[in-house]
């Protein structure tokens, strides 16, 4: 076998990688810190230094997750828990066993290799700890932002109960391996190990460990979320769901409150807990006025900045160019955020906060939540495409992701539901919709909802000041909208008085509302009372 040699700057700890399959005959670096990683992430040429210290990787043609190139090794000790289908596309054993053949002896045949030990999970009780093996230094710098790092006194005796294998350049061939194109996003839960490859874009990364736990903690009884967290100055604990562009990290990143996490978290029997020990925030038209405590971890040395565009002559960030993608991304450490929880946990929530980004203009800004209306629009999981965003999207589309995450599911929906159910019984947690897209007409029309009318509704929610305030009900969705919000003017919080022609507006909330209930149909025999929570009109 080949000898492993540690360079002078790694941390000493030299171990093997006979578990993971690996006999590597290049140098392996074991658990370097960030400021090293981005060392050799410069000298090998992965990416470059932006002005302030933060470094710029391209992850093009792949500037986005391919959600086409999942799969789930299909294994008798696991097929009856997933939800098979498009989300969690089987393969089966023997490709999975040809394809990691591949790329072990890929990874083997490299000059170099990069290994993190880190934990994903911030009670002790829950955690997985998963070792990532890469020959791109920046891409292990980018787990280390975003997992929870072991103290140096761990390291000696740190044991992997997950395994990443990460060939950002290999490509599959689909014939021998049975994937659908030459990148794989490959999850076998049985023997707990990812194979990732045929693309640089590193949310895979990131996403594939929260699959993961997607499936293991509804297992121990936790709700596993797509959501970000944060604490009040009381210790009361709010929850943030919203798919991409529904303002889920703005707006827990807020100076008034300390965050828990951005994106991915569990809710069990003790509180909630971060599954990450970073942020991966969008960062497309970012500025320091409107979002302060982002920003300035763009500014900093240990942020890495994904597929933004640099001024060729100042490197400074053009966060408004959208020439690579309009998915431009900052990864940072949680502490880069002022007032973050250390520790990454926080007790049971007393709010639960939908976000929606309606492009059509027709939900109103803030409403309440009866119990089923939460289980319903948890289920529908709605939000809206622009036009202009993707391909072929020339008016809004409604997009229907199950539980805010679908696409991270692996057990049927309901189950994540029945678990969001429990637990809003148990503690009493009130839950909220709220509607950060447009007001005044569908986009292209009216405007989107201001940031600043959002955060107050938003403060006055979690500050229980509209718990006893008077409400009337959408005749269209049947939601208890406020009557008055503190500092947001009263005429936005009916939306259709926000609309020009109030005939438009009532087709338009009768066109959504008919796509709420097509959408619903997938979920079978839902409970009667859960089903007719939806809208009405």
């Amino acid at each position: 076998m080949a000898t492993q040699t540690t360079p002078r700057d790694d941390t000493g700890l030299q171990g093997t990688l006979e578990a993971q399959g690996l006999t590597p005959s290049g140098e392996v670096h074991w658990n370097l810190v960030a400021p090293v990683l981005i060392q050799h992430a410069i000298r090998r040429g992965e990416g470059q230094l932006a002005d302030m210290g933060p470094f710029c990787s391209v992850t093009a043609p792949h500037t986005g997750r391919s959600p086409n190139d999942k799969f789930v090794v299909r294994d008798p000790s696991t097929e009856r828990d997933v939800d098979w289908g498009k989300v969690n596309q089987p393969i089966s054993q023997a490709h999975f066993e040809t394809l990691r053949a591949d790329v072990q002896q890929y990874l083997d045949g490299r000059e170099e290799l990069f290994v993190q030990d880190l934990y994903c999970g911030a009670d002790p009780k829950y955690r997985l700890s998963v070792r990532y093996v890469s020959p791109n230094a920046w891409h292990m710098a980018f787990v280390r932002n975003m997992f929870i790092r072991p103290q140096a006194s761990e390291l000696p005796t740190f044991t992997p109960n997950f395994t990443v294998l990460h060939a950002p350049e290999f490509q599959a061939d689909p014939a021998r391996h049975g994937t659908r194109t030459g990148t794989f996003i490959i999850l076998n839960l049985a023997e707990r190990t990812i194979l990732i490859g045929g693309t640089r874009y590193a949310g895979e990364l990131k996403k594939s460990m929260f699959t993961v736990m997607n499936y293991y903690m509804p297992k121990q009884g936790v709700l596993s979320m797509h959501c970000s967290a944060n604490i009040g100055p009381a210790g009361d604990t709010a929850l943030f769901f919203g798919l991409s562009g529904t303002g889920k990290t703005t707006l827990s990143a807020d100076p008034q409150r300390a965050l828990i996490g951005d994106d991915e978290h569990g809710w069990s029997p003790e509180g909630v807990f971060n599954y990450e020990g970073g942020c991966y925030a969008k960062v497309i038209n970012l500025s320091a006025e409107g979002e302060p405590d982002i920003y300035r971890t763009t500014q900093m040395f240990g942020t890495i900045l994904e597929n933004v565009v640099l001024d060729p002559l100042k490197r400074t960030v053009r966060f408004e160019d959208q020439s690579i993608t309009e998915n431009t991304r900052a990864s940072y450490p949680l502490h880069y955020i002022p007032n973050h929880v250390a520790n990454g946990r926080g007790g049971h929530p007393r709010n639960i906060v939908f976000l929606t980004a309606d492009a059509f203009g027709v939900l109103p800004p803030v409403a309440k939540l009866s119990r089923e209306q939460a289980m319903y629009y948890f289920l529908s999981g709605y939000t809206a495409k622009v036009a202009g965003t993707e391909r072929g999207v020339t008016e809004p589309q409604a997009t229907f992701s199950s539980c805010f995450g679908g696409v991270f599911l692996v057990w049927h929906p309901t189950r994540y539901a029945e678990l969001l159910g429990e637990l809003i019984d148990q503690h009493r947690s009130q839950v909220w919709l709220v509607n950060t897209g447009w007001s005044g007409g569908a986009y292209g029309v009216g405007k989107r909802m201001k940031l600043a009318h959002t955060r107050s509704m938003v403060h006055a929610l979690l500050a229980g000041t509209l718990d006893a305030t008077k409400t009337r009900t959408d005749p269209v969705f049947g939601l208890a909208v406020p009557q008055a919000v503190p500092n947001v003017p009263t005429e936005i919080l009916d939306p259709r008085g926000t609309w020009t022609d109030g005939a438009a507006y009532d087709a338009q909330a009768k066109k959504l509302a008919e796509m709420f209930r097509r959408n619903f149909e997938k979920f079978g025999s839902v409970a009667a009372r859960i089903r007719d929570a939806g809208p009405q009109g």
